[in-house]
């Protein structure tokens, strides 16, 4: 049987489209050969996901999402459905939580199995939507505040820079008033000196002549200061020999009046040489003492005094 040319060309064309269908659906992740369950998943912001996006458990892709559809007069929410393989049983409970693919910001779906209670989902089920902030996001959080002080700090800086060129200008206008300032004082001084030169000049020389004259006097006084350094020498020398003079002669009475006492010479040495003075002292009191007594036993002797007139006898001195 003799096939055309063109029968030949259409065939080709028809394979070719075929198995380019299918080339680019399994490179999209649609395997023609797996049974796949389908599930629904209700979003409120499905954060840029996309049909194609890999579903995965634990690390492992399971399925890929199958469409991406915005229901209208429902609070816009987002209808997805995903298709997981057949094998897989979702349990009641299932999450499919909408995660961050890596840093560079794709999303996936991660399935987390609920607990194993003999019931499972269907085909056509619904599965718990459940987000989670990515590194994407937590960077967002965290470098907002941090744009907004550099933005506050940025103004603050921009003020402050302001601030500082009214300074520069006040500062230029200060400097050259200083500089103004400064001409008119050194003109005025300069000014000055020209017209008081010649007092000047003549102030220097009545200046030389002073110290010229000081030092002469200097030279007169040196032998008149000389003169009264000799004369206070003198002066202390002789006070002093006076003092000592006077006291070795007080010293020399003094040896004689003790000399004259250690011979018994006078009442103080009597009294330190002679005892008679001691013994006579020594027998009065001994003498006081038997007076004393006698008193005190026979009082009447020494004073009798009676009424109507009778005397007695004293009684005997006890000895």
């Amino acid at each position: 049987m003799n096939i055309s040319k063109e029968t030949k060309i259409g065939i080709l064309a028809i394979t070719t489209f075929v198995i380019l269908y299918l080339g680019f659906n399994f490179l999209k992740g649609q395997d023609f050969f797996t049974q796949e369950n389908k599930y629904v998943v209700i979003y409120k912001d499905v954060q840029g996901l996309t049909a194609a996006n890999q579903v995965s458990l634990s690390g492992m892709k399971i399925g890929q999402v199958k469409a991406v559809e915005l229901i209208k007069g429902e609070n816009n929410q987002v209808k997805v459905v995903i298709s997981i393989r057949k094998d897989l049983q979702l349990p009641e409970g299932t999450k499919a939580v909408l995660a961050s693919d890596g840093l560079l910001g794709g999303k996936l779906i991660r399935i987390e199995m609920g607990k194993f209670s003999g019931k499972f989902i269907e085909d056509g089920g619904n599965l718990v939507a459940s987000s989670e902030t990515g590194v994407t996001d937590l960077l967002k959080e965290k470098a907002l505040p941090l744009i907004q002080n550099l933005d506050s700090l940025t103004k603050s800086l921009r003020i402050v820079a302001k601030s500082f060129e009214n300074t520069g200008v006040v500062v230029n206008g200060f400097v050259k008033n200083s500089d103004r300032s400064v001409g008119v004082l050194t003109s005025s001084l300069n000014a000055t000196i020209n017209e008081n030169r010649n007092n000047l000049a003549g102030i220097s020389a009545n200046m030389k002549t002073l110290s010229g004259n000081l030092i002469e006097t200097e030279k007169s006084l040196k032998p008149l200061i000389g003169k009264f350094n000799t004369m206070a020498d003198s002066l202390n020398a002789l006070k002093i020999s006076e003092a000592v003079a006077t006291t070795q002669k007080s010293l020399e009475g003094l040896q004689r009046i003790m000399q004259g006492i250690e011979k018994g010479q006078g009442s103080m040495g009597k009294l330190l040489k002679d005892d008679s003075l001691y013994t006579n002292l020594n027998r009065s009191v001994a003498d006081l003492d038997k007076l004393l007594i006698d008193f005190r036993l026979a009082p009447k002797r020494y004073v009798n005094i009676s009424v109507f007139g009778g005397k007695k006898t004293p009684p005997p001195v006890v000895k």
